[in-house]
């Protein structure tokens, strides 16, 4: 921390376990292993959906993971504390051409000092309503 209270960005290699921390654990969810996704996360980990409450803690994450289907991750970015996933998501058995459920997503994870997943915020798109109807 600096004298005005803010965070010092993290090292180099804080960041790239960070990144490595985001990927492993869209891999931990699609695999539905809970314990090693739990690994990644800080006690006081955060997690934000779209029209859900806000989880608080690490066993609130755990229950707002989800069930398993696919992550295809398209870019990751990071800088500072901060690592953006961007990709698209399919439930199980979603085969092409795929059909309902799935979504495009975009998560903006914050880092702890030692690079644990801190907090979650995702954001997707759907396709707006078919207009031809």
């Amino acid at each position: 921390m600096t004298s005005e209270g803010r965070r010092t960005s993290p090292s180099a290699a804080t960041l790239a376990a960070g990144v490595d921390h985001v990927r492993l654990s869209y891999l931990y969810l699609d695999a539905g292993d809970l314990d090693a996704y739990a690994s990644l996360l800080h006690e006081d980990m955060q997690v934000r959906h779209p029209g859900a409450p806000t989880g608080h803690g690490r066993e609130a994450a755990l229950r707002l993971a989800g069930t398993r289907g696919t992550h295809e991750l398209f870019k990751v970015i990071a800088e500072g504390h901060c690592v953006v996933a961007v990709g698209h998501y399919s439930p199980p058995g979603t085969a092409p051409p795929h059909d309902g459920g799935e979504f495009d997503f975009a998560d903006f994870f914050t880092l702890s000092d030692d690079s644990l997943l801190l907090s979650r915020r995702r954001f997707y798109y759907l396709p707006p309503p078919d207009s031809r109807r």
